[in-house]
């Protein structure tokens, strides 16, 4: 009398004889003697396994809130059911345990910001459990970090007053700002102010002085006759008028004596 098994395709058949592993078999039909000999199937496809959240202490000692996700598969299907009681259970403690100690050297906010960071850390920790465990981790992802709700308070209001106080910051250097520019923007429009009225003086005295100069050139290229003429008609108006004190230089006193002569000449005219 055999019985007859099928292994199925991606697993590995372990055969017993009389409660003892004899060899190892591959997927397809197999016979075997029943009560003498079994067959255990073993999956080797990739299993996920997902870990509940658990308390982890971190660094400044907040505790933070665990769980995540993880892909294995068998390797060593012998290894995986004779030498451990539980290989899935012996590979989350280990898991469980080097996540403690890789959160446990980290302060709370970096711990929060370096996830991936934590992953690599966690499956360079594992690394390969076949010659312990007959199982490989693939993969390996943290779903969720997160502090106690009593830590998540204090961080929001944390967060909350640092908001306050970087827009306080801001709205104290946009209001200097504004003054800044607007004292800038006086200053400015005085300076122009100043320039303006000094290139103005400039150009006006600069114009005096041209006048000035074209006069001077005009007088010492002028005709001795013209400032006879000019003398003339200065006594001519000094002896029109009810002055009887006239005060000269002793260099012109001689042209008093032309004064009358000057008068009868423009009566007669």
């Amino acid at each position: 009398m055999f019985g007859i098994k099928i292994v199925h395709q991606n697993h590995k058949g372990l055969v017993e004889l009389l409660g003892k592993y004899h060899h190892s078999v591959d997927a397809g039909m197999h016979f075997y003697i029943p009560f003498i000999q079994k067959i255990y199937p073993v999956s080797l496809a990739m299993n996920p396994l997902k870990l509940p959240d658990y308390s982890i202490i971190t660094k400044d000692n907040a505790d933070v809130r665990a769980s995540l996700t993880l892909n294995y598969h068998v390797t060593d299907a012998v290894k995986y059911r004779y030498e451990n009681t539980d290989s899935v259970e012996s590979m989350s403690q280990l898991v469980r345990g080097h996540l403690r100690d890789i959160i446990g050297r980290m302060d709370l906010n970096q711990a929060l910001g370096s996830t991936s960071k934590i992953n690599q850390e966690l499956a360079s920790a594992i690394g390969d459990l076949t010659n312990t465990y007959g199982i490989n981790v693939d993969r390996i992802n943290i779903d969720e970090l997160k502090p106690t709700a009593s830590i998540q308070d204090s961080m929001d209001k944390q967060l909350k007053a640092d908001r306050e106080r970087i827009a306080a910051i801001a709205k104290a250097e946009g209001e200097a700002k504004s003054i800044e520019l607007t004292t800038k923007a006086k200053n400015d429009a005085l300076i122009a102010t100043a320039n303006a009225q000094a290139k103005a003086t400039r150009t006006k005295a600069d114009a005096e002085r041209y006048r000035i100069e074209q006069m001077n050139d005009s007088l010492n290229n002028a005709k001795a006759g013209y400032f006879q003429n000019q003398s003339i008609n200065a006594f001519s108006e000094l002896a029109n008028s009810s002055s009887n004190t006239v005060v000269v230089s002793g260099e012109n006193i001689g042209e008093l004596g032309k004064i009358p002569v000057i008068k009868k000449m423009l009566e007669n005219s």
